[in-house]
């Protein structure tokens, strides 16, 4: 299993996300990785624990009130830093993190692949955030509407996160066969796997449904 963590508020979203992740840690996983929003989307990962992530970011500046955290199993691309996730998108300007299985995702790799789209890891997931760009590109639409319409395209299970630097209050996240809990707070919200992560701040929490998508606003 893999473990998700996302906040957007006022409090340090690292420190929330590397505790968070931390207390996923019973699921299981084979690298951590963290993405945060300030004057660019920065995606740090690592292969290893999540004190090893922790390392490797010391020293960098982690100031942002919105971000995203995975503990990744392998399931499509070998245990290493380039498939852990998050990944980014063409532009860089969108980032994903995702539990679950894209079945169909080699087809859509050859699609993205024809259209000139280059992927650094072997993973279904960095697939997906491609495709999520390209139909945002080409459609004209919002990234929440983009988002929806790649989900009635990929065959298989998820629960998704997905953020954009265009939109830095904006968190979106959609399940199908993968758990997702959104906690709500004072004007913060917090998304996970479980409600392990998110209950030591609100005792508020919302179960997302099979095939339900969510636009976090903290705006």
């Amino acid at each position: 299993m893999c473990g998700i963590v996302a906040y957007v508020g006022h409090r340090q979203a690292s420190d929330v996300i590397l505790k968070g992740l931390k207390r996923l840690e019973y699921r299981g996983y084979d690298s951590a990785g963290i993405a945060l929003l300030n004057k660019s989307l920065t995606v740090y990962k690592k292969k290893g624990k999540v004190s090893d992530l922790e390392n490797f970011i010391k020293g960098q500046n982690l100031t942002s009130h919105i971000g995203m955290g995975h503990t990744r199993w392998a399931t499509h691309g070998e245990p290493n830093d380039e498939n852990a996730h998050p990944h980014y998108s063409a532009t860089k300007n969108l980032a994903i993190i995702h539990n679950g299985i894209i079945e169909n995702y080699s087809s859509l790799k050859q699609e993205l692949l024809r259209k000139g789209h280059t992927f650094f890891s072997e993973t279904d997931t960095e697939v997906f955030i491609h495709f999520i760009e390209d139909i945002k590109e080409n459609v004209g639409c919002s990234l929440d509407e983009a988002v929806r319409l790649a989900l009635t395209k990929v065959v298989g299970a998820y629960a998704i996160v997905v953020m954009s630097f265009e939109e830095p209050d904006l968190l979106i996240a959609a399940r199908k066969g993968s758990p997702l809990v959104v906690g709500v707070g004072k004007g913060e919200f917090f998304m996970a796997s479980d409600a392990t992560p998110i209950i030591e701040y609100t005792n508020e929490v919302v179960y997302l449904n099979d095939q339900e998508l969510a636009i976090i606003n903290k705006g």
